[in-house]
């Protein structure tokens, strides 16, 4: 039987991408997606050939439908709205929407065990990001020095992105201990030195006309080393969303990060 998928957040910039990579599974079939405002009752979707229902209401999508997973990438207020209609509903849940908080996380972790159903949480879907994190983890190890500069297109909503955060997070508990921090004498503008996390610092860039890029710096006497990942595109997501739904449908629990769906 396939996979039965809704997508949260269709027409959103992500959300046209899951589109098209659901519809493309073989083994996946997309049954209906939602955004706030609907103007017609099914997404449109030519070279499909099941009808799509398209509407604002999740909950009577869900019962109409009845998804195995529904896939969002919204805001941190829809995505959490989506959470609790579907779970009660027992509807597995994947969500790449940043700014989600720590609280929030672990009411989504609380509602898998009450639930009895499965999510995947993560800050970023992409694989070559998700092995630059397990990367600077590696080398976190070896360097008492460290930097994080992540680079987004100038819509985004949020600064720093969770990947960074999640990066920085990773690294510190990689270590078990702070980081060094170098002290300024004067900043001369306030935040010059971005934010900082157990001794990380952490710059934001926005930018048009970039996507998503991150480089972790990591320092020492005589040398430095940098571990870099370019998203060019938003199908760079898409393997590891497809992944996750998988996964997810399968009974994978509450998971946090796709590093642990990919063995790392």
């Amino acid at each position: 039987m396939p996979i039965r998928v809704v997508v949260n957040g269709a027409l959103g910039r992500v959300g046209r991408e899951v589109v098209k990579a659901v519809l493309a599974e073989p083994d996946m079939r997309l049954v209906g997606a939602a955004e706030v405002s609907v103007s017609q009752p099914y997404l449109p979707a030519p070279d499909y050939p099941d009808l799509i229902p398209f509407t604002s209401n999740l909950g009577s999508l869900i019962a109409k439908t009845r998804p195995d997973v529904i896939v969002d990438f919204t805001r941190s207020t829809v995505a959490m709205d989506a959470v609790r209609v579907a779970m009660p509903m027992g509807v597995g849940f994947v969500t790449g929407t940043t700014g989600l908080s720590d609280v929030e996380v672990a009411e989504i972790e609380g509602m898998c065990e009450k639930h009895g159903v499965s999510a995947v949480v993560a800050p970023n879907f992409s694989l070559g990001a998700v092995l630059l994190m397990h990367l600077a983890k590696i080398a976190c190890r070896f360097f008492d020095n460290v930097e994080v500069i992540e680079l987004h297109h100038d819509q985004k909503l949020d600064a720093p992105s969770g990947t960074a955060i999640r990066t920085a997070r990773m690294m510190a508990e990689t270590r078990g201990a702070r980081f060094v921090y170098p002290l300024t004498e004067k900043e001369v503008l306030q935040g010059a030195r971005g934010a900082e996390v157990d001794g990380i610092a952490v710059h934001s860039v926005r930018l048009p006309g970039v996507m998503a890029s991150q480089e972790v710096l990591f320092g020492s006497r005589g040398q430095t080393l940098a571990i870099r990942h370019d998203a060019t595109s938003r199908e760079s997501y898409m393997p590891g969303v497809i992944l996750a739904v998988k996964q997810c449908a399968g009974g994978c629990g509450f998971v946090l990060g796709l590093d642990k769906l990919m063995g790392l």
